[in-house]
């Protein structure tokens, strides 16, 4: 099998929120899905998916951690076999608090790079090899429309998922000849359950009517788009990246 539409899909972050709707979205494809997280809450998460007699695992993994990264995808090769689909969707956003730039600590300012961006680098060249094998594969990362207006007070996630796009356009230079494409998504405000109990409903609000479509984001907004990307129908599309705000920023 040369083609994506079938193989085993890793989806990171994939414990809850927007994650977990990517995952439930190809697993309800009928395609094995390898539920990633370092929350380990993500093997009952799998198991409430119909767990392996489902097509459903899940795997406790660090994104930021080599050896981490290392050994949960030995695991899903070793259950499911060799990916054909990665989705780059863990990053650090929620629990970050709002601070001007002059009161990051550099700490944290390496934990965000980690997570954000050190993150998708390696469960790509973790994933990569068994595509290039295969002739085919689909990479997806998730920015942010933060990478282009800017992030208010989060400084260090907007340059992290700016990263996410410059990353995204470089791969997919270098892994094009093997059949594989690499492509971002970036979502406007979304109203996941963490975003909606830890933010202020005025600030939400405001996130709605700028937009052309004025209503709020929720994840199943986002799905289209990776589901899309991650096919056989976008074989001839990478290196870009797609806005799914509802209209906000327009490029």
């Amino acid at each position: 099998m040369t083609g994506t539409d079938k193989g085993p899909v890793v989806v990171t972050g994939a414990a809850g929120g927007i994650g977990l709707a990517y995952a439930h979205a190809f697993a309800k494809q009928g395609r094995l899905v390898a539920f990633c997280d370092r929350a380990e809450r993500v093997v009952e998460v799998a198991e409430d998916a119909g767990g392996r007699a489902s097509g459903a695992l899940g795997v406790v993994m660090d994104v930021a951690d080599e050896l981490s990264v290392d050994a949960a995808f030995a695991r899903i090769e070793e259950e499911f076999g060799m990916p054909s689909v990665l989705v780059n969707n863990a990053a650090l956003f929620v629990d970050l608090p709002f601070s001007r730039w002059q009161d990051i600590d550099v700490e944290t300012w390496d934990r965000v790079m980690a997570v954000n961006l050190r993150g998708p680098f390696l469960c790509a060249r973790r994933a990569l090899p068994g595509m290039e094998r295969r002739g085919a594969g689909r990479i997806v990362n998730i920015s942010s429309t933060t990478a282009h207006v800017g992030g208010h007070q989060r400084l260090h996630y907007a340059a992290s998922k700016a990263g996410v796009i410059g990353f995204t356009r470089a791969l997919a230079r270098e892994v094009g000849a093997f059949g594989v494409t690499v492509n971002a998504v970036a979502p406007g405000s979304t109203q996941s359950e963490g975003v909606r109990e830890r933010y202020p409903q005025d600030m939400l609000d405001r996130a709605v009517a700028a937009r052309a479509i004025p209503r709020a984001a929720i994840p199943d907004d986002l799905v289209g788009a990776v589901l899309f990307l991650a096919s056989d129908a976008a074989s001839f599309i990478t290196g870009q990246t797609i806005v799914v705000d509802g209209g906000h920023v327009f490029l």
